[in-house]
């Protein structure tokens, strides 16, 4: 088997997806300083053809040249280029979904001048996002494989030392028809990428196995990459039973879109985001029945009541910590956070199913008209990345008889080993379930611990061993209070 060379930047860093778009659906902000106050120190971006090259050959450079004077070599640029233009790709839209361009070598001229700008800037260039999602690209895998090897050829001769990112692999990329996708595009395009971005979307337990599944694609077609995590994020209601009767209708209206095809009458998504979508009534219809609906779907509705939004904020600030273990467990040494916050304010998703199913998964949100407002979620990351901050490796440690106990201890050189830990439990009653007795050896005299919500613990420590109560919210355990 073919092992390529290893070209990420040495090093584990998180990061954050500014959003499905910079710059296209309102004037590009300053958003940096937001980024590195949550300990980010890798940021991605979406660029759209239509917004630089929106004519032949005039350019323009607002949202490109705005974004490099914000970034510094603390942080770690990755752009996703989409391929949405009214006069390049085969569907005219400016927005969504991208799809192939009329002619690969036209698009590798417009990749080549946007790369030749930013030059030494940007550490990783995407084609793309998910191309087996139709309403992230409309077209086929054998085009998509043609559209990424005009996109590399003009990366590597602008750029020889920015990395290619394959686009992105949703959470089905195992199974059904994202499977036959990627097992195409991965036969049929070995040189032309350099990472392998893998989405973390679903259960988070399922990481390793999504992981693992992505190794076995790419050992199927006899070589490996590395891994990296492009998008993470959770929960969303997909991963609640109970969601499921209700969501029927609402993706129903919507198309069927959502992890199906895309039907041939559907209208493109603009940046016109005031046109109303077809799923709008059957999300008014769920809305209306908020005070009826179960804990784990209410707690996605907009304006729902606060016990519910304070079980979501809960809820979304732990999946943060055991989303990074388990893909620094399984190797992934960059990890992505979905997403910094909405594109604009007051964006109107209220109404259309994408908004229903990843909008509560914004770290912050906009105040007076600027980016200020942090949900809880921020500030798990923010410790999360202070605590891995450093750190060279991650390691899940099984416990004989308690497969329910999950331990990850962490490798950070110089400072004091780490251990994170937590109970699994279910996600909305296991609250309440008695703490587990935890115990585990220590080479310390005293020990220092943080939760996932920023509550400061008391473990102890008594011959050579830590104890202490764990429950389902992760917990940092150090030998030093300051780490």
């Amino acid at each position: 088997m073919r092992t390529h060379e290893d070209r990420i930047p040495p090093g584990i860093r998180l990061g954050v997806v500014r959003g499905i778009s910079y710059g296209l659906l309102g004037e590009p902000e300053v958003f940096l300083p937001q980024v590195r106050a949550l300990g980010a120190g890798t940021v991605r971006i979406f660029l759209f053809w239509s917004q630089i090259e929106p004519e032949p050959g005039r350019y323009d450079w607002t949202a490109v040249d705005h974004f490099l004077a914000q970034l510094g070599a603390d942080v770690e640029a990755w752009v996703t280029l989409c391929s949405s233009s009214h006069w390049a790709t085969i569907r005219s839209t400016d927005f969504l979904p991208p799809s192939p361009a009329k002619d690969p070598a036209v698009f590798g001229d417009f990749v080549r001048k946007v790369v030749t700008r930013c030059a030494g800037r940007v550490t990783y260039w995407q084609c793309d996002n998910e191309p087996s999602v139709p309403i992230l690209f409309a077209g086929t895998p054998a085009e998509y494989v043609t559209q990424l090897k005009a996109f590399t050829a003009a990366v590597r001769e602008s750029d020889p030392a920015a990395l290619v990112v394959l686009g992105g692999a949703p959470p089905g990329a195992a199974n059904g028809d994202d499977k036959a996708v990627f097992q195409y595009i991965l036969e049929n395009a070995e040189d032309d990428f350099d990472v392998f971005d893998v989405h973390f979307y679903g259960s988070a337990y399922e990481i390793p196995d999504a992981v693992q599944s992505c190794r076995d694609l790419m050992a199927a077609a006899g070589y490996q990459k590395p891994i990296v995590a492009g998008e993470y994020g959770g929960p969303v209601p997909f991963e609640f039973p109970a969601a499921f009767g209700h969501l029927a209708p609402v993706i129903e209206a919507s198309g069927g879109m959502v992890g199906g095809g895309l039907p041939a009458d559907w209208t493109n998504q603009t940046t016109d985001l005031d046109r109303r979508r077809p799923e709008h009534d059957a999300l008014v219809a769920l809305y209306a029945r908020v005070d009826d609906l179960s804990p784990e779907v209410q707690m996605f509705v907009p304006d729902c009541p606060p016990a519910a939004a304070a079980l979501l904020d809960r809820l979304h600030s732990r999946d943060v910590v055991i989303r990074n273990l388990f893909a620094l467990a399984a190797g992934v040494r960059r990890t992505l956070c979905w997403n910094l916050g909405p594109e604009t304010p007051d964006l109107p998703v209220t109404y259309e199913v994408m908004g229903f199913l990843f909008d509560r998964l914004r770290l912050m949100d906009y105040q007076d008209g600027e980016l200020t407002h942090r949900y809880p979620a921020a500030d798990t990351l923010e410790l999360t990345a202070w605590m891995l901050r450093d750190a060279t490796a991650v390691r899940r440690r099984e416990v004989p008889d308690q497969p329910d106990l999950f331990v990850f201890e962490v490798e950070r050189p110089d400072r004091q080993p780490l251990l994170v830990a937590w109970v699994r439990r279910p996600a909305v009653t296991g609250e309440d379930s008695p703490p587990v007795d935890f115990q585990w050896p220590w080479p310390a005299e005293s020990a220092y611990g943080i939760d996932a919500h920023g509550k400061p613990l008391s473990p102890q420590v008594d011959h050579d061993r830590i104890h202490f109560p764990l429950t389902v919210v992760p917990v940092f355990l150090s030998a030093n209070p300051v780490d």
